[in-house]
């Protein structure tokens, strides 16, 4: 009756809950690509939360080299002056924490790192992940994957080419003008609205450049 008892009524009914059982264990600093809302239901849980800036100072492991699928931080946060991680401390300089009773919540904001404690000898949480569906109703593409094979496609090109995609990835994808506002409405293509049809063809592309 997990599934059925515990839909949250501002989530859509698909995103289910999953629940983690376990003992008195420290999950190291590392994000998700989802929305989370996370709710301890046995034991005491402090959660320690950094924002995406500041992965550079988290020491983080090799990203297809982990132990849960989710790239971590290697710096113990309990070891602030390991002589190894210097910039440790600026990381928890911008920490947010909190410690979770049962019956406590926390929002976990997409690519946000958090470490994760558990305090007690029997600790259950659950916890609620979920990627907001676009308004063309299509569901959207893991960017983890985009950003591995960016590390393959772009990470050992000269500096000026690195530098030149830099700027086609600002205005293609991080910046807020529209780069096909000039562009016919019939004619944005991939910039544009799509079709499940065109969304299928985009793929395809995609999967013959791989």
């Amino acid at each position: 009756g997990l599934l059925d008892d515990h839909a949250i009524p501002f989530l859509d009914r698909s995103i289910q809950p999953r629940i983690w059982i376990g003992n008195r264990v420290t999950t190291p600093a590392h994000f998700d690509e989802y929305h989370n809302v996370a709710c301890v239901v046995c034991g005491i849980r402090r959660f320690t939360l950094f924002a995406p800036e500041q992965a550079r100072n988290l020491y983080v492991g090799p990203l297809d080299f982990a132990p849960t699928g989710a790239a971590i931080g290697i710096a113990r946060l309990d070891r602030p002056d390991d002589p190894r991680f210097p910039r440790l401390k600026r990381a928890l300089a911008e920490a947010q924490a909190a410690e979770l009773h049962p019956g406590d919540a926390i929002y976990i904001p997409p690519l946000w790192w958090h470490h994760v404690e558990s305090l007690q000898r029997i600790n259950a949480l659950v916890n609620y992940w979920w990627r907001p569906v676009p308004a063309d109703g299509h569901a959207p593409d893991t960017a983890l994957g985009a950003l591995m094979h960016c590390i393959l496609a772009l990470r050992a090109l000269p500096p000026a080419e690195r530098a030149a995609w830099k700027e086609l990835l600002d205005y293609y994808v991080f910046g807020d003008e529209d780069p096909a506002a000039h562009l016919p409405a019939d004619r944005r293509g991939i910039l544009g609205p799509l079709t499940p049809g065109q969304l299928a063809e985009v793929r395809a592309s995609i999967r013959r450049y791989l």
